[in-house]
């Protein structure tokens, strides 16, 4: 079993929450784990990427070479789109609908839209299912468990090589006693969101 997993958003997201979340599930299943990050300038705002990589044999390096990565998870669209290259042909894509402007873009009021990000992503090949963060966090009862709903929807979309059950158990292990409940909700949710999304098949468009 190999996973190349990368997780993309922008810091106060929980991306390397996920990460550390997801590598744990690995690691209590008895597999091999390596993990790193690359944290912008900005904590919060700032473009954060974490990179798990699972095997069942001994990993040599937590590096991640392009076209490579089997699954990406993606808190905000446009971070989905400067990590895009990550991904390898055919791999599975997660994807929040709701956009967070950089300050570039917010300053100089130009157009971000996650919709046209998302019609992009759509003909970049592979799988693609796309949730709606927001409705997933009003409806585990917080908005600070976007990233648990999102491991939720991936584990669901088979893109994890790990079942809900195990990052269930994980999440159980990891989070403090008070936190469990609202995250377990929210890994359910996402889980749901993306069964109902059904993971669709994409082409690549014609060059």
């Amino acid at each position: 079993m190999k996973a190349n997993i990368v997780v993309a958003g922008v810091g106060g997201q929980g991306t390397v929450l996920a990460g550390k979340l997801i590598a744990r599930a690995a690691m209590d299943a008895g597999l091999h784990v390596r993990t790193s990050e690359t944290i912008g300038m900005a904590q919060r705002g700032g473009s954060v990427v974490s990179y798990v990589r699972i095997s069942d044999a001994p990993i040599a390096s937590p590096l991640m070479a392009p076209g490579t990565a089997d699954a990406m998870l993606g808190f905000e669209p446009g971070e989905v789109l400067r990590s895009l290259h990550f991904l390898r042909p055919g791999g599975t894509l997660v994807v929040n609908e709701h956009t967070v402007a950089p300050v570039a873009a917010a300053l100089k009021q130009t157009p971000y839209s996650g919709k046209a990000m998302i019609d992009y992503l759509a003909t970049c090949g592979g799988r693609l299912v796309v949730v709606d963060g927001d409705a997933l966090c009003a409806e585990a009862g917080s908005p600070k468990v976007l990233n648990v709903a999102l491991i939720g929807a991936a584990a669901a979309a088979d893109a994890l090589g790990l079942s809900l059950a195990q990052i269930e158990d994980a999440l159980r292990r990891s989070m403090r006693p008070h936190l469990v409940d609202v995250n377990v909700r929210a890994l359910h949710a996402g889980a749901r969101a993306a069964l109902r999304a059904a993971p669709r098949e994409t082409e690549a468009a014609a060059p």
